[in-house]
Order: structure tokens, then sequence, then C-alpha cells
């Protein structure tokens, strides 16, 4: 029996672009890549030398804080490069792939029968671990932690992102596996949320509390949903999962190998063709980026949505956590006197000088130019608008920003990911960086409090 949640606040960017619902094999990646950036807050332990040969499935390195959490390769080859930054800190891993591939063999369990124990340490030694994210702080979970409750998003609002429904499809088993296993690891219970009209595949599945949401964006995050369904309190902790992660856990426990594929939706006014691929963690978006052809050559590439995700380079790789890649026009380009004259195409969360409120269905073609300058931060009633859960957003920022550590836990802060922030980010007049201020508070708070 699913129970249903309305978001009523948000705002739905509709964005030119969008993936059909038809999906191609990528073509094979000859290297692959880890960004360590993608793991916050993991000090990486190398288990390979540069030049050391890996099989798909074994460990690059380990966690400093936690020596069995594996951090493992999608593929196997040879560790051709290891970057490294300031004080020799691992930057960025990359490997050459073999023509024929192999991969490392994990003796298989029953869930049905696996203790907690054993199925944790499965997921540590195989490097899916890494895919359970935690609240508070936005980190992978720890291990030795007991979550209250775990939460899947399966509802798709943000702008052009992979759509879940479609790119589970066919995947009920693997779902079903991981969510019989995960519901070990909890006292709770594991609650999935889905679109209120979608088809889904967890609809039918055993061993999860479902819930339809609806309303705009931020009603598909997950910080949303928690919100919604069970707030995280001081001293308690939940895990969170995305969808596509649950299909790579669910094969790991029934076939015994790490499979780090993914359908990736690839979109954007820049694409000519914009639709799914299949390819790997780690894999250059070049496989995939030129196949289906660009408008022109002066787009930015982004690893994941637009509001959430980072500016990646055009010859960069697949993050370890997306499955969206977006290209869109660089806004390197002002319009003269732009702010005093009516504006028909770009979107706006005020009715002042812009009317794209009066055209609720109309695709939208923007581009990466802020539209103004970083100024301090101007009391205009908007986060509220589209912020919906139930926190004040503009005194959480200013909290993070002074570093008041006692304000940061009264106001939610123990509640939310810079993801959250991201609407507010969007259509905030004063261009202030609210997902880097959440992140920042984030560290401060679980540094000093832990």
């Amino acid at each position: 029996m699913s129970k249903d949640i309305r978001i009523k606040k948000g705002l739905n960017i509709n964005l030119v672009g969008a993936a059909e619902q038809t999906t191609s094999k990528a073509v094979l990646s000859n290297a692959y890549s880890i960004n360590l950036l993608d793991f916050h807050g993991i000090t990486p332990k190398m288990l390979v030398k540069q030049g050391g040969e890996v099989k798909a499935g074994e460990a690059l390195f380990y966690s400093k804080n936690n020596e069995d959490m594996l951090f493992v390769s999608p593929v196997s080859g040879e560790l051709v490069e290891i970057e490294r930054g300031a004080r020799r800190k691992v930057l960025t891993l990359k490997i050459l792939a073999d023509k024929e591939q192999s991969s490392l063999e994990h003796k298989k369990i029953d869930v049905e029968k696996a203790s907690a124990r054993e199925i944790m340490a499965l997921l540590l030694k195989s490097g899916c671990w890494p895919f359970i994210k935690q609240r508070p702080y936005d980190i992978i979970a720890d291990p030795n932690d007991t979550p209250k409750a775990i939460f899947v998003s399966a509802y798709t609002t943000a702008p052009l992102a992979a759509e879940a429904d479609y790119v589970l499809q066919g995947k009920e088993k693997e779902l079903q596996v991981a969510i019989t296993a995960l519901g070990k690891l909890t006292p709770g219970k594991v609650h999935v949320s889905i679109g209120g009209s979608s088809n889904s595949p967890f609809e039918g599945l055993n061993g999860l509390v479902l819930h339809k949401v609806s309303g705009p964006h931020p009603a598909g995050l997950v910080g949303t949903q928690i919100n919604k369904i069970d707030p995280i309190n001081k001293g308690e902790k939940v895990w969170t999962l995305a969808p596509q992660d649950l299909v790579i856990i669910g094969e790991l426990l029934m076939t015994g190998k790490f499979n780090a594929e993914r359908t990736i939706a690839l979109v954007g006014s820049s694409i000519k063709q914009p639709k799914y691929y299949k390819t790997k963690i780690g894999a250059e978006t070049s496989t995939f980026l030129y196949a289906s052809g660009v408008n022109d050559n002066k787009f930015r590439v982004i690893n994941g949505d637009v509001l959430t995700g980072s500016k990646s380079s055009q010859d960069g790789f697949l993050g370890f956590y997306n499955n969206t890649v977006s290209a869109i026009p660089e806004g390197d380009d002002y319009d003269l006197f732009g702010w005093n004259k009516p504006i028909f195409n770009k979107i706006s969360a005020t009715r002042a000088m812009t009317f794209s409120w009066m055209m609720p269905s109309k695709k939208f073609d923007l581009n990466t130019n802020t539209n103004g300058e970083h100024r301090a931060f101007v009391l205009t009633g908007q986060y509220e608008k589209v912020f919906p859960l139930d926190i004040f957003p503009m005194q959480l920022l200013k909290a993070c920003m002074y570093k008041d550590l006692d304000e940061m836990e009264q106001l939610g802060l123990y509640e939310v990911a810079p993801e959250d922030f991201s609407l507010t980010e969007f259509v905030c007049v004063s261009k202030q960086p609210h997902q880097q201020i959440i992140r920042e508070g984030l560290d401060l708070l679980q540094k000093e409090i832990g």
C-alpha cells in the first residue's frame, strides 16, 4: 500500500533537450577515471601502484578511517596515472582498459538467509558500499552506524535528469534483491518514492514502504521526501541510495560480480539528438557525447543535471554517482540593459519584468550565464516560495556563513544536503553559492560535533 505525498512549493525548470526514450550502447571507452572528489571526506590509502594491473571490481584504495571500505576499479586494465595535488593528495586515478575484460568474483550469498553482518561485509569488500550515502553531513555512510531508515527516490523532477522509471525497466529482480538486503541493515523501513502517475518497477516489490509523490522540483529530491516522511533529529542517521545503484548492488548479490554499467541520459539544447546510452562509471564522456551530434563548439558539459552537476571538459569522464550528462550553451554574452526591459525567453520565480509565468508549458533554451553578479543577500522572500522543507533557508545559509554551530543545529542543518539548496541558488538574485555554503557548513558541523 502506498502513501501519497504532495509538494506544493517549488519550481519546475522546463528546458529544451530532454532525452528521447531510446537507448544506444556507447562506444567502448579506452580509459576510465575515478575522481576522488566524488567521495567527499574520504582520505584514500592506495592499494595499487601506478603501472599495476587490476580486474574489474578489484580494490584500488581504501578509506583511511575504515580499512574495510574498499573502492574498486570499474574495468580491468592498467592503472596508468595517479594524479596528485597539493601535499601529494590523490585527485584522480586513470585506468587503461583491457580489450578482453576480466572480473573479480565474490562468493554469492542468499540474501533471504544471510545476516546483516554478511551482507555488509560483502558490500564493503566488493566496492558497493560507497553507493550508500548518509544524512546528516551527506557523506558515505559509516558501516558502524545503524540508520533509523533507508530512503530511495525514484521520482525525477530535476531539469532533464534521467527518468528512473525508464532506466529501471526490466530490473525488478535486481531491485528486489537489493531492497531485501538493505532491509536487514536497518531496524526501520526502506522507503521508496515514485511519481504519482508513474508505472514504476518498484510497484509490486516486497520489503519496502512505497510513497507516491507529486509536485514541482524539488519534490524528487530525497531530502524533500525525508522531511515529509521521517525528519532527522539530532543524533539520528538515515541512509540514502540512487535507484541505479540499487541495480548494481542487486546484481552483485546475485552474481558475485561488480558491474559498473550505467544507463545515462545525454541531454541539453547543445545536443542534436538527446537520448540514453549504456556505458560504465568513469567512462570518457566523448564516447557518447559526439555520437548524438552537437549544435556548436561553444557549449559547457555538466557532469550531472544543470542544477547540481559539476563543470566538466568535453573530454572528461563520467562521475561515480552521475546518471545524467548535460550540454548547454556557454553563457559568455551579455544583454545590454537586460535588467530594464521585458523578458520572454528566461525563467524567473518572480513576475517582475519576466513573463515565463504566463507560459507554464514552454520549454526554454537557457545558457550558463548567471545574469548578474555576486552581491550581499537581498531579502526577497523567493527562497521560501521554492523551498518545501520546514526550514528557514535564508537564516540557515547565514548561520553557515558566520559559523554559528548552535544556530546551524537549531535551524535544521542535520536534515539537508547541498542539493536541497540548488533551487534557491537558481532563484537567488544575489548570486550567492548556496550549495557551497551548505557544504562548508556541514563540514564544519561534522568536524566540531561529529
